[in-house]
């Protein structure tokens, strides 16, 4: 009966072991943001460049399911995401940013925002990303807040989003980025302006 007990005592405990892990690795358990994860640290935007090859192993793939990315060959994609700002806070819905950045090593590039769970915020205002077509070649900058800012800012809105993070992808990433993103990518800036109900 003893030795009963410990073989279901061993059994139990492998398996909340084994759930617990699971999820952990998963980004499902404790909630936090899916894809602030990764190998690959540049300025606080964080990747993991195993996304979208054979290499990658199933917690990898379960995140990337779980955030929406197409998961592309890194050849083709790379993405980068970002829960804070330049001063380490959290990015949220109460505060307004300058976004800022330049000429990104790829042929292509965007950033949105999602929700802490990892979703488009439910909003009307048809402004949740910028692009390189948007943007414009060289500097440019973009205004993250809950309300649209004076006419002619590029505009990210934070409205209905709470806790966010900004995902950046670079579509066609240069052979430089692949092989020494530290040095190849000036990652966007994101500086807090002010913050509603701040002293």
């Amino acid at each position: 009966m003893r030795q009963s007990l410990r073989y279901l005592g061993a059994v139990v405990a492998g398996s909340l072991l084994g759930l617990g892990s699971a999820l952990w690795l998963a980004g499902l358990w404790p909630a936090r943001s899916n894809m602030a994860f990764g190998d690959v640290d540049v300025g606080g935007w964080r990747s993991d460049f195993a996304i979208g090859s054979e290499a990658a192993d199933p917690y990898t793939r379960a995140r990337v399911a779980r955030h929406g990315l197409l998961a592309l060959a890194k050849t083709e994609a790379v993405y980068f995401t970002r829960a804070t700002d330049d001063a380490g806070a959290p990015l949220r819905e109460a505060c307004t940013y300058i976004l800022s950045g330049g000429a990104m090593p790829a042929k292509w590039w965007s950033v949105t925002l999602y929700d802490g769970q990892s979703m488009l915020p439910a909003n009307t205002d048809g402004a949740l990303s910028i692009d390189a077509e948007r943007a414009g070649g060289g500097e440019w900058s973009a205004v993250i807040a809950p309300r649209r800012p004076a006419q002619g800012s590029l505009w990210i809105s934070s409205r209905g989003a709470k806790a966010f993070d900004l995902t950046l992808r670079l579509y066609r990433p240069s052979a430089a980025l692949l092989a020494n993103p530290n040095a190849a990518l000036k990652p966007p800036r994101i500086e807090r302006i002010s913050c509603e109900g701040a002293a």
